[in-house]
C-alpha cells in the first residue's frame, strides 16, 4: 500500500504570518505531498530567541491561521519531547508511530547552507527526503554539498519579502501588519496586545 506522503514544516510561527499558509499551499498544490504538518517548535536549538511569546499562544495562532484550510494540520508535539527540541528526533518519532506516512522535511535554503549544523544532519539525508523551497538572497550555488544529494529537491515557490522578526518589529512601532497576517491572526494579536513590549 502507497504511504501517504506528509510534509513537515517546522518553525516558532511567531507569528505565522501569510508566507507560511503560501507554503503550505504551494506544497499541497505542486509536489506529492498530501498534507502539511506544521510543526511548532518551542525553541530553535540554533537561535537566540528574546521575543519568543509562549508556546501555546503561538499554537493558538497556528491552529486559527489555517482552520479552514483543507490538507493543512498543526502538530504541537515538541512540546512533548525531551528539550532542545530536535528536528532528527521529531521526524524519528512521526515516523515510528505512523509507519503508515511518508515524512517529508521542508526547509529553506537558507537553512540547507547550514544544514551541517543540525544534529544528525547525515541522518536526515539519508532517510528522509527534504524539499527545498527558495529564499531572497540565497542561490542553489551556495548549496553544495547538500544541493546534491539524492534526497534533496528544490522547489521555485512563490517569494514572500516578510519575516516574523521583521513583522514583530512593525507592530512593536506601531505599524500596520494586516496585509502579511491570516485575518483572524492579526485580530488575536491586537485584541491580546503581542509584541507591544
Amino acid at each position: 500500500m502507497k504511504k501517504k506522503t506528509i510534509g513537515l514544516l517546522f518553525g516558532s510561527f511567531n507569528p505565522i504570518h501569510i508566507g507560511h499558509v503560501s507554503l503550505s499551499k504551494y506544497f499541497l498544490e505542486n509536489s506529492d505531498i498530501e498534507e502539511v504538518c506544521l510543526v511548532v517548535s518551542p525553541q530553535n536549538p540554533l537561535k537566540e530567541e528574546t521575543s519568543l511569546l509562549p508556546a501555546s499562544e503561538r499554537l493558538k495562532m497556528t491552529l486559527i491561521a489555517v482552520e479552514n484550510m483543507q490538507g493543512v494540520s498543526v502538530s504541537d508535539i515538541e512540546f512533548f519531547l525531551r528539550k532542545p527540541s530536535y528536528t532528527v528526533d521529531t521526524l524519528k518519532f512521526f515516523s515510528e508511530k505512523y509507519p503508515e506516512s511518508e515524512f517529508i522535511l521542508i526547509i529553506g535554503e537558507d537553512n540547507l547552507t547550514i544544514f551541517d549544523q543540525w544534529k544528525d544532519y547525515q541522518y536526515i539525508l539519508d532517510n528522509y527526503k527534504i524539499y527545498v523551497y527558495n529564499r531572497s538572497g540565497y542561490s542553489l550555488s551556495q548549496l553544495s554539498p547538500f544541493s546534491q544529494h539524492p534526497n534533496v529537491f528544490f522547489f521555485k515557490a512563490p517569494l514572500w519579502d516578510i519575516s516574523s522578526s521583521s513583522i514583530r518589529k512593525l507592530i512593536y512601532e506601531g505599524e500596520n501588519v494586516k496585509g502579511v497576517l491570516p485575518e483572524k491572526v492579526y485580530d488575536c494579536i491586537k485584541e491580546y496586545r503581542y509584541y507591544k513590549s
